[in-house]
């Protein structure tokens, strides 16, 4: 209790600078998320339509998924330097695979007697692809935006190591002071942004296939 109660009066104390990683935490996980799902998204229907680039691609990603963050980030520096630049593209390097494996298999999945009879009733490719291929896809494809989502803003927390704002900042903070409260308040905090993310997805996830049973 007594500890809780440390972490308590530490968020009262320093309630402005908690706010402050907060916000730039969430913008340094957004832009990864905004650019690791467009890129994911038009990577995934692209090598559904091409089926030959569908290993490499999804070979290439997977590659790069099992890289740890850490390293990654080490090896970054030397080309785009230290800061939020490169935590950006590390962490969309890291959303990216979810992203494609997800929009493939949404895709791939979608009856081919439903494309068929759409070919059938005159629909161009394009109108397959935006009318009836993504929308029976969108759940699997909002599935896996859930898992980059949640995965983004935890790595994140790493970010702080190569000089980047964000949460981590808290807890690489008091990991170097030996400030235990400190390193599990920005924990926290990152905890409950990914838990909320989660849940308005699920969320939104729901909305969705409740439209599609009506």
């Amino acid at each position: 209790m007594e500890f809780l109660k440390e972490v308590a009066q530490l968020y009262q104390e320093r309630s402005e600078w908690f706010g402050q990683l907060i916000c730039e935490h969430i913008l340094l996980s957004l832009i990864a998320i905004l650019l690791a799902g467009v890129i994911g998204l038009l990577l995934g229907i692209l090598i559904a339509r091409c089926e030959k680039a569908a290993p490499p691609v999804l070979g290439i990603a997977n590659v790069f998924y099992t890289i740890p963050s850490i390293s990654l980030l080490g090896m970054l520096i030397p080309f785009m330097g230290i800061g939020d630049k490169t935590a950006v593209v590390a962490l969309t390097i890291y959303g990216i695979m979810p992203m494609v494996r997800n929009t493939y298999a949404g895709i791939k999945g979608v009856d081919e007697e439903i494309i068929t009879a759409a070919r059938g009733m005159g629909s161009t490719e394009f109108q397959i692809l935006t009318r009836i291929k993504l929308p029976l896809a969108l759940g699997v494809i909002i599935a896996g935006v859930r898992n980059m989502v949640v995965m983004t803003i935890s790595v994140a927390a790493i970010a702080s190591f190569i000089g980047a704002g964000g949460l981590g900042v808290a807890i690489y903070r008091g990991i170097t002071v030996y400030d235990t409260a400190l390193t599990f308040a920005g924990s926290v905090l990152i905890a409950l942004i990914a838990l909320i993310s989660d849940l308005l997805l699920g969320h939104l996830e729901k909305k969705l296939k409740k439209r599609r049973m009506n």
